[in-house]
């Protein structure tokens, strides 16, 4: 079940929690010839009676528009309700079914695979140290100086939906879409996603914040509901969209994750959906930047995190936006300049980030601080939207190199950091 990676999870007040990321990797038969991979949910974070069907790939766009068309058909002949229709990170739809339906659906030799839908949240913890650190404020990018000139940069910030109306952001109202309940406008009730977007973009204009790359145009695609949670049938819709805009959005920020691992092969050896469209997106040219999640664990138990094709980013603690570790503690116990002791860490990390007591633009037009690699990530697509910024026609490979080339090694290691890399710290004063 994905959850979201930051914020204090908001389960009516806003108390701070700590879940866990699920665990959840699909036990699959292999696909040797016309019959298709199919799931059966027996694990906890699967929603019984409700599947993801990817289509096999077709040779024309043309081919799979019908495709799609029939097989959708198909699924209402059969009882099916269907929910989201894939049409350009993946080619299928998500639906409500028997089981025996979507047995009988697996066995058509158009079928790739069907697999239980599963559930998403918050990867939570308990928020503008965060751009002293990462060094925004030098970027001539940015050109922070309390003078409101934009990033001229689109980010896509798949989470809880964003406060379109906050005073603080620039809020793209045109491009926000709601997956987790489509017949409603996108209203972050949660403030996660308020929280990351502000993070990336908030406006230079001495009020409240400064995100890293102030103004950018943020997009809200809302795929979480307003306890944080949700499933990643809604998070592909939410890549479907995405792609979808390939030509207009440059970057997304996905604070959020669940179980799973990566197969090396775009999900197709492990019928993963989700990892399947994302390698479509970024195909597409768009830069994914993910959380690392907050178990203290290796990542690539937890997606997207554990995915080669993303930016995946851990959090550092620190408290007064310079190395050292002479800052003072504030919202939580960690020592400064360190490792966050919630952290996931691993292989799979490409940066480090600040993630703890970082304050940023919240729902209802107001302010919060939290912490968590959800705050971490959003510092480091804001860096990726700064190199689009200069560099529009970047591959999602070339920003993620430079993002990692430009990184530092000035903070206090190993701390509670569980391997043995150190990885490079965002540091923005070139871009």
């Amino acid at each position: 079940m994905p959850k979201l990676i930051g914020a204090a999870l908001l389960a009516l007040a806003l108390a701070a929690a700590s879940p866990t990321s699920a665990t959840a990797t699909a036990s699959t038969s292999a696909d040797t010839s016309t019959t298709a991979a199919f799931t059966t949910a027996t694990q906890s974070d699967q929603i019984p009676g409700r599947y993801i069907v990817t289509l096999k790939d077709a040779a024309t766009q043309a081919d799979a528009t019908a495709t799609v068309n029939a097989a959708v058909t198909q699924a209402y002949t059969m009882g099916a309700r269907v929910r989201h229709v894939y049409r350009h990170a993946l080619h299928g739809y998500a639906a409500s079914m028997s089981a025996s339906a979507a047995a009988a659906i697996a066995g058509d030799p158009l079928v790739q695979s069907v697999q239980p839908e599963r559930r998403v949240r918050a990867l939570a913890q308990t928020v503008p140290t965060g751009v002293d650190r990462v060094e925004a404020d030098l970027s001539p990018t940015a050109a922070i100086d309390g003078k409101d000139t934009r990033v001229n940069v689109d980010v896509a910030v798949i989470d809880t939906g964003v406060d379109a109306n906050h005073p603080d952001l620039n809020v793209y109202k045109a491009g926000a879409k709601n997956c987790w309940f489509p017949q409603l406008p996108v209203l972050d009730m949660h403030g996660h996603g308020t929280h990351v977007a502000g993070i990336v973009g908030a406006l230079d204009n001495n009020t409240g914040v400064v995100g890293v790359a102030p103004g950018a145009r943020i997009w809200p695609v809302q795929v979480l509901n307003p306890l944080g949670m949700g499933t990643d049938a809604d998070v592909i819709c939410g890549i479907d969209y995405v792609t979808q805009h390939a030509d207009q959005i440059d970057v997304v920020n996905m604070s959020l994750g669940g179980g799973g691992s990566d197969d090396g092969k775009c999900g197709t050896a492990n019928n993963d959906a989700m990892h399947k469209a994302i390698c479509a997106s970024v195909a597409a040219g768009v830069t994914y930047v993910v959380a690392a999640a907050n178990d203290h664990a290796d990542a690539k138990n937890t997606t997207p995190a554990a995915y080669d094709e993303v930016i995946t980013v851990s959090a550092l603690a620190d408290f007064d936006g310079k190395s050292g570790g002479l800052g003072k503690a504030s919202c939580r116990t960690d020592r400064d300049d360190t490792f966050a002791d919630f952290s996931n860490y691993g292989a799979d990390i490409d940066l480090i980030a600040p993630g703890v007591c970082i304050r940023s633009t919240f729902r209802n037009g107001g302010y919060s601080v939290l912490s968590g690699t959800s705050m971490a990530a959003p510092h480091v697509a804001g860096g990726a939207a700064l190199y689009k910024a200069t560099h529009p026609g970047a591959s999602p490979a070339a920003v993620k190199a430079a993002l990692i080339a430009a990184g530092g090694t000035d903070w206090l290691w190993p701390s509670e950091d569980g391997d043995g890399t150190k990885e490079p710290l965002l540091r923005l004063r070139g871009f």
